[in-house]
Order: C-alpha cells, then sequence, then structure tokens
C-alpha cells in the first residue's frame, strides 16, 4: 500500500515538478481571494450607507434604489456567469490581466453580500447611539464614524468571517476563464497523470487548510475585540 502511494506521490507531484501547478495555483487563488475581499468590503460599506440613505429625488430616495437594484442583479445571479460577463464582455476587447478581472468580479460579486451584512448589522445597533452621539454635537457622519460603525462591525464580524469564507472557496471557478488557481493546477495534473484522487484530493485538503485557518485568525481577532469591551 505505500509502495501504491509513493508511486501515485512521484507520479503526480515529483514527475516533471508537477507540484508547481499547485504551489502556482495555491499562490493565485490566495491573491484572488486577498484582493477580492478588499474590494468587495469598500463596495460593500459603501452599498450599505448607499442603501441606508435618505437622499432623494422627488419621492424617491436614488441612492437606495441604486444599491438595492445592484445587490438584486448580483446576488440573483451565479457568480459564473458574472466572471464570464465581465471577463468576455466587458474586458473582451481590452488586454487585462486574467487574476484583474478575478479580483474584480469576485470583488463585486462579495459587495454585494457584505452591503446585506453591513445594513443588518448598523440596523441592530440601537437607535438610541444615533440620538445620543447627536445630542453630544457629533455630526451625522462623525456618529456613525465613531458609535454606530464600531459596533455594527463587532456584531457582524461572524458574518463577515462565513462571507470570506464562501469568497475562498468560489474563486475555484476561476478556470472558467483559464486562470491556473489552485483547482486548476489540481486538474492540470489529473489530465496528465490521468490519475484523478490524489491531485484532486489534495487540493480539497489545501482548501480545507485555509478556510480553517482563515476561520481560526478571525475568531481570535473577534474574541480580542470583545475582550477590549470588557476592559
Amino acid at each position: 500500500m505505500m509502495d501504491g502511494f509513493k508511486e501515485a506521490f512521484i507520479l503526480n507531484f515529483v514527475k516533471e515538478n508537477r507540484y508547481m501547478f499547485i504551489v502556482k495555483g495555491l499562490f493565485v487563488t490566495i491573491e484572488v481571494t486577498f484582493f477580492a475581499i478588499i474590494l468587495g468590503i469598500i463596495i460593500g460599506f459603501i452599498l450599505a450607507l448607499a442603501k441606508l440613505s435618505n437622499f432623494k429625488i422627488g419621492k424617491i430616495k436614488i441612492l437606495s434604489v441604486l444599491a438595492s437594484t445592484y445587490i438584486d442583479v448580483i446576488r440573483g445571479t451565479p457568480a459564473v456567469v458574472q466572471l464570464l460577463i465581465i471577463y468576455y464582455i466587458i474586458f473582451g476587447s481590452i488586454d487585462i490581466p486574467k487574476v484583474t478581472v478575478a479580483v474584480i468580479a469576485f470583488g463585486i460579486n462579495s459587495g454585494a453580500y457584505v452591503a446585506e451584512i453591513v445594513r443588518a448589522g448598523i440596523l441592530a445597533v440601537d437607535k438610541g447611539q444615533m440620538e445620543a452621539g447627536r445630542s453630544l454635537g457629533f455630526s451625522y457622519g462623525a456618529t456613525m464614524r465613531y458609535i454606530i460603525m464600531p459596533q455594527a462591525i463587532k456584531n457582524i464580524l461572524p458574518a463577515l468571517v462565513n462571507e470570506f469564507i464562501v469568497l475562498l472557496k468560489e474563486t475555484a471557478i476561476v478556470g472558467y476563464i483559464a486562470l491556473e488557481d489552485l483547482t486548476k493546477g489540481g486538474d492540470i495534473i489529473r489530465s496528465r497523470t490521468f490519475d484523478p484522487y490524489m491531485p484532486l484530493l489534495t487540493v480539497a485538503v489545501i482548501y480545507l487548510i485555509l478556510t480553517t485557518v482563515l476561520s481560526k485568525l478571525l475568531g481570535k481577532l473577534e474574541r480580542r475585540m470583545r475582550q477590549g469591551d470588557s476592559h
């Protein structure tokens, strides 16, 4: 049994340095996920504030309507379709790195989900907090920044962790635009060795490790924030 495992390991990873497909793919997956998370957070906070905005044109809360439309469209269509539209239609005639396209696509997708998480977190903060801030002389923006948002972020941290984990796993579809991420790397090895077990199971284990590490790190951050409140 060990001899068979050794032969399979050599065939899939050692021969022709095929392990590099996994290594390079892992870096691509981490790169896309990291920058997509940052973009998603920025878009999400902007959309959440826009959806809660009272700015009106006539009787229509124009920013709220635009934000709601964006969120409904993005959440109502598959991520893979959005990726293909952005790659083949929006950037089809532009020479742009595939990694950048993937970051934009997943950032836009994640932003819609983050927006709803942030909006729910803001609404969960007691309304008296806003009134207290205004009574102390803070402007609306200052009250949101120093009083409302810190409490909202603490409330939504677990949901944000889940969204980041989902985003990490969703990046596995970037192979549709021929970007060699972790999943694509494992599939390339499979296509060359005709052994689906070791490369694909290895990819699955790496994803499991990544999601576990991400969950643990953000869990520690959440606990530290709660400890800060107790002091």
